[in-house]
């Protein structure tokens, strides 16, 4: 696994953080923007310059939505071994997943577009699949290579796919992740839908104002368990689902049907009754329709829902890396046995009267769920289980 977001960058440094209940999110350093010092983000604090220097970068017009994910990728593969002719093999699949990709750069291309006749280093960049392509390029990867964007199921939705294509014999081993950097482009749209918070965002509270926007890149290594037995087992992805409530472009529908029938789906998949979750990850980004739907569907699918929270108190909402950071998360939740809480939170939805765990703890965990829902009504739901 590899990962990088506002609250560390490694995995080591993420899990350091959620122990010990830190957020990332506060004020703009870096990221030039109209609402810097207005609204809150998950801001990684790292310059775009010093990510080049580190990653000894060079190619022109490289977006730091490349840089971030070519950061979590690097973590990923040294800690699955994973040899250059590995990499190189054609049984070897990349499957990215990212909402905003070169489009982080608009503003940029917009002024070269009127400046200047030669067009604009960051034209080629522009494209949805050019953070997989730069990949590709970086470390010759042999094997299926695909982008996914269903908006902020993605990345688990990147997850299933390389899953799918091991199962189906097309790969051997698939890298699977998800990045998005911080946007002009996303933070204006976001704010356009009056979904941003001015204050840190709470999820699932009563008196939550919205989302609070991140950045982030995670990336995790796939193998069938056999061709993995001498390397370290973090966890088994033993089910999942995506459906579509094709409810509304940015809303889920009111009964929650999307999230319910995506985590029934995976339940069913890994052939787990509902009391087998011992802890969700929840989507939980704190704006006023998810996390009413979210807990209708967790009701109507759990009765007695077990242990949950979300971690986008402690990240930002990172888009289409989310799906992929927080399988990061639940995973380290599963071979660490523990629990880490949302942060926040201070009165129940009054509609459903769900209260997420607000404590870190240990905890005996055979079966963890990460949930993903995304606009349109895609909803992603993962399991993972304990392999020793």
């Amino acid at each position: 696994m590899g990962i990088i977001s506002a609250i560390g960058n490694s995995v080591a440094e993420n899990h350091l953080a959620l122990k010990e209940s830190r957020s990332g999110i506060g004020v703009l350093e870096l990221f030039p923007s109209r609402y810097a010092g207005i609204l809150p983000f998950g801001e990684i604090k790292l310059a775009t310059a010093t990510l080049k220097q580190k990653l000894k970068a060079t190619a022109p017009g490289i977006t730091r939505t490349s840089l971030l994910a070519q950061h979590a990728f690097e973590e990923a593969v040294l800690q699955a071994r994973l040899s250059e002719a590995i990499l190189r093999a054609a049984d070897t699949a990349l499957i990215g997943a990212t909402t905003v990709g070169g489009m982080c750069y608009t503003d940029e291309l917009y002024h070269d577009a009127n400046k200047s006749e030669q067009g604009s280093q960051f034209l080629s960049n522009y494209d949805c699949a050019s953070v997989n392509i730069y990949l590709q390029q970086q470390y010759a990867i042999g094997g299926v290579i695909n982008t996914i964007n269903t908006a902020c199921s993605s990345s688990a939705n990147a997850i299933m796919y390389g899953a799918r294509l091991i199962k189906a014999g097309l790969a051997k081993r698939a890298i699977v992740g998800g990045v998005d950097s911080l946007a002009k482009f996303t933070i204006n749209g976001f704010n356009a839908l009056h979904i941003l918070s001015a204050e840190l965002c709470t999820p699932f509270d009563e008196d939550r104002k919205g989302l609070n926007l991140g950045e982030a890149a995670g990336f995790l290594v796939l193998e069938k368990e056999e061709d993995a037995i001498h390397k370290t087992q973090f966890a088994a992805l033993t089910g999942f689902g995506n459906t579509n409530d094709a409810y509304h472009p940015s809303s889920l529908s009111e009964n929650g049907e999307g999230p319910y029938l995506s985590m029934k789906q995976a339940l069913e998949m890994a052939n787990l009754l509902p009391e087998s979750i011992g802890f969700i990850n929840a989507h939980g980004t704190g704006t006023e329709n998810n996390d009413l739907v979210e807990s209708v569907a967790m009701l109507r699918l759990f009765g007695t829902v077990p242990d949950f929270a979300s971690t986008k108190a402690n990240t930002g909402h990172t888009l289409g890396a989310a799906g992929a950071i927080e399988a990061i998360y639940s995973i380290l939740s599963l071979s660490e046995q523990e629990i880490y809480p949302g942060l926040h939170w201070q009165q129940p939805i009054v509609a459903t009267g769900l209260q997420p765990v607000l404590q870190y703890q240990k905890k005996s965990l055979t079966h963890v769920m990460s949930n993903s829902f995304g606009f349109g009504g895609n909803c992603s739901s993962l399991i993972f289980s304990k392999t020793r």
